[in-house]
């Protein structure tokens, strides 16, 4: 390594949010810590943070050792943040489900929805009828709408195949993706979403398939760092989630649950038993299984968007989460029928103004939380020496802003691994980088 030069220095930031502290996730009352500093400055090499701080100490730093920079990208006084990172979205799917609105405004529910054949098993035909390179291409645009909002990190969960084929084929698509794209993406097989539309009243065949056939293969061909389970009425029983994950888990896999979406099945206590790295949704989680997962350390993914679309009036209880010493992290969701959106700056907005969070705090669950949710924050969600030089410049004066004027996109830049991938709001073309 060439310690006298340097790829890229960032300049002339208004307000540098380092996201520094201690390793690991944010818990209560330090997830208001965010490491703000005024006047500051990134400097880059190999795709990597060499040093982050006022800029005048990092300035003074590199002309001790005598370094250069290659390159300069001058901030203009705007905020600057660690790339933001995404820790739950069914991106690889087929179709898309708008036709369920005039359902949902006739009051038809998330539920019944999927009763009718709608819902899950809707995108699951859709699924199995597309070709990988018609999912490559749809997932490539979300992907893109992501990056563009600032997420330079996302989980990508399968589990609209149903079938050992169709799950690979939608896992293969996320791992051309996480090659050929900037945005990182970390795996999640999620064969037990739903119960196929041809095991229905066999669940446990359905459940023994997964087991004993789509796990052993998707982990041979190494397609996934995580296995989730749908914890759900009418979905997967807690008994039958708790068989699926302890599988996973001595399979090799790491263990996520949607729990206690809808109703309060139990899903988040069967977190804290197994020590999921995360349980998500949690709208109907109860004291209990918030104490579960507080005691094994089980990170809290709460999708506000998810709520907002279904027009709940319930939602994750956030506020009480961090109140209780939790670790919080948000997430889009981003899926066909419950949160058909990219945006997670909408779902900051909705994380302040509907489940309690601070601007602050939000920032810090859409960063070195959601990192650590995925399995990646030893190398994302902050920016500090060693880290990927992953930061996104946003047009605004201070984090609040983020979340106060909402419906809009911030972004004005996004550095991906040390690269300008996007700037003045559009994305740089592949060659320019």
């Amino acid at each position: 390594m060439d310690d006298k030069r340097i790829d890229l220095l960032v300049h002339n930031i208004g307000t540098l949010i380092t996201m520094r502290g201690a390793p690991g996730p944010r818990k209560g009352a330090a997830m208001s810590d965010i490491g703000a500093v005024g006047r500051g400055a990134v400097a880059i090499r190999d795709g990597l943070v060499v040093a982050a701080g006022p800029e005048d100490e990092v300035i003074a730093g590199l002309e001790a050792r005598g370094t250069t920079a290659a390159s300069r990208l001058d901030a203009g006084g705007r905020l600057a943040a660690p790339g933001l990172v995404d820790p739950h979205t069914h991106l690889v799917h087929g179709g898309s489900r708008e036709h369920e609105l005039a359902l949902k405004l006739k009051g038809v529910s998330y539920l019944d929805i999927l009763a009718q054949g709608g819902g899950i098993l809707s995108t699951v035909r859709a699924t199995r009828q597309a070709t990988e390179d018609e999912l490559y291409t749809k997932a490539k645009k979300s992907l893109d709408t992501m990056l563009l909002h600032g997420v330079t990190t996302a989980e990508a969960k399968s589990g609209y195949g149903l079938t050992l084929e169709d799950e690979l084929k939608q896992l293969r698509v996320a791992k051309r993706l996480d090659a050929s794209h900037p945005v990182d993406l970390v795996s999640t097989f999620m064969g037990a979403h739903m119960v196929p539309e041809e095991y229905k009243g066999r669940s446990r065949d359905y459940v023994r398939l997964v087991i004993d056939e789509m796990m052993p293969e998707v982990k041979r061909q190494g397609l996934a760092d995580y296995c989730d389970v749908f914890c759900e009425h009418g979905v997967f029983s807690v008994e039958e989630s708790e068989e699926l994950l302890a599988a996973a888990r001595a399979m090799g896999f790491g263990i996520k649950i949607h729990a206690d979406e809808i109703e309060p099945m139990g899903g988040a206590q069967l977190a804290g038993k197994l020590g999921c790295v995360s349980a998500e949704h949690l709208i109907a989680a109860s004291d209990e299984g918030l104490e579960a997962m507080r005691g094994a350390g089980v990170i809290a993914v709460c999708l506000p968007a998810t709520s907002f679309n279904l027009r709940l009036t319930k939602h994750a209880r956030a506020r009480a989460m961090i109140d209780r010493g939790m670790a919080v992290a948000l997430s889009t969701d981003y899926n066909p029928g419950s949160s058909p959106t990219e945006s997670i700056q909408l779902v900051m907005t909705l994380g302040c103004l509907n489940l309690g969070l601070t601007p602050e705090e939000t920032m810090t669950a859409v960063t070195v939380n959601a990192a650590c949710a995925i399995g990646k924050g030893d190398v994302a969600g902050t920016l500090e020496p060693g880290k990927l030089a992953d930061l996104v410049l946003f047009d605004a004066p201070n984090v609040a802003y983020l979340p106060y004027h909402f419906g809009v996109n911030h972004v004005h830049a996004v550095v991906k691994r040390g690269k300008l991938v996007v700037y003045d709001g559009r994305l740089v073309p592949e060659g320019a980088r």
